[in-house]
């Protein structure tokens, strides 16, 4: 790929996501495969929240999966976060990098790092690829990460059956 083409791709970028000087999400272009997307849309339309606490957890999914780009699990792109794809993401002040596993709420685990897709980095690292910053909020304001490298992707390894 020329310089030039690597450019315009990378303003096209950033011109779709966090604009981190005035801290404003716009929208986002990102991909899902139709298998993650079926099972996402299965896990909304069965979620149970009586006392409304995963509420905006569960919208913010919804908005992701709305503007998302559908395309077939051997035609993703092997550096796209998919579901069960781990991610090693830095902070983008610096200060760590770290590595996360998406997956479905039933597995989620902080002590395997192992990070549901309707918390707010899960929801957020959804659809993205190597080299994208993403911002998601946390109860002490909004946290911008860069996507460093899919370590592990479940379509680009063969594991379509996850």
């Amino acid at each position: 790929m020329r310089t030039n083409d690597r450019t315009k791709r990378n303003v096209r970028r950033a011109a779709s996501h966090t604009d981190a000087r005035r801290g404003e999400m716009t929208k986002r272009n990102i991909h899902i495969t139709s298998q993650d997307m079926d099972r996402l849309r299965k896990l909304l339309s069965n979620s149970r929240d009586p006392f409304g606490m995963d509420r905006p957890y569960l919208a913010t999914l919804q908005a992701e999966l709305d503007r998302a780009k559908v395309v077939q699990p051997r035609g993703i792109e092997p550096d796209v976060v998919t579901m069960n794809s781990t991610v090693r993401v830095r902070d983008c002040d610096g200060s760590r990098t770290m590595v996360f596993t998406l997956v479905f709420p039933e597995h989620a685990n902080p002590e395997t790092d192992h990070v549901s897709v309707i918390a707010p980095l899960g929801a957020a690292l959804l659809g993205y690829r190597v080299g994208d910053r993403i911002s998601f909020k946390v109860p002490a304001g909004t946290r911008t990460c860069e996507i460093v490298a899919v370590v592990y992707q479940p379509e680009a390894a063969g594991d379509l059956h996850l």
